[in-house]
């Protein structure tokens, strides 16, 4: 999905023109810290509330922070994430202004696309960066007649191991836990399993017995 299909047009941008009280109330009604100021439908910048508090004038505080309508939500995250925003700016490529992509509408769609709601099993992977093969890890769990429903993947400051979450289809995992031990795979964590294997030794245990098979 790209950040132009969930723009919002229902938050109004400023103008240069704006006193820094009347663009502080702007942000007080909305319920935000940042506005877009625009001026004959082109993108100036984005105001913060905390700028404009300490220094008083918009043309010290603007900040050239936006997206393009065609990029994906994935780089509005970033955004979102990187400056702390509560509101992001969507430009096309003339830097004419289209709306504002809001978080919780970011937040509402990672919840419908990433987030099943089908019930089931959930294993948190640690992989080194170099042995990320998505590919290799939907082998495994496909194998035992499972289906991965999401997945997802953090990585960590300074290391090179990564974490990969994984949705399943179904809640008895235990078969598919000790194939990923089988194919030296750390399992970090395991929830919804209903038979509850939760601890290393019971996840070495249910090796010994898979490999007893």
């Amino acid at each position: 999905m790209t950040t132009g299909e969930i723009i919002k047009n229902d938050i109004y941008p400023l103008s240069p023109k704006d006193t820094a009280q009347y663009m502080l109330d702007r942000m007080t009604e909305y319920k935000v810290s940042q506005l877009p100021v625009v001026q004959n439908n082109f993108y100036q910048g984005l105001v913060s509330e905390d700028d404009l508090q300490e220094q008083g004038q918009i043309n010290k505080v603007l900040k050239l922070i936006f997206v393009y309508e065609n990029q994906h939500i994935y780089d509005a995250l970033r955004l979102f994430h990187v400056h702390h925003l509560d509101v992001l700016p969507v430009v096309d490529e003339q830097q004419q202004y289209k709306g504002v992509l809001i978080l919780n509408n970011i937040i509402d769609y990672l919840a419908e696309s990433l987030v099943s709601d089908e019930q089931g099993g959930i294993i948190v992977l640690e992989i080194g960066n170099r042995d990320n093969s998505m590919s290799h890890i939907a082998q495994i769990v496909e194998s035992d007649n499972a289906q991965i429903l999401s997945s997802s993947v953090r990585s960590f400051p300074e290391s090179t191991r990564l974490e990969v979450t994984l949705k399943l289809n179904r809640t008895d995992i235990s078969s598919i836990v000790a194939s990923f031990l089988r194919h030296d795979y750390i399992v970090k964590a395991i929830y919804n399993d209903k038979r509850g294997y939760d601890s290393t030794r019971d996840r070495y245990d249910q090796l010994m017995n898979y490999l007893d098979l």
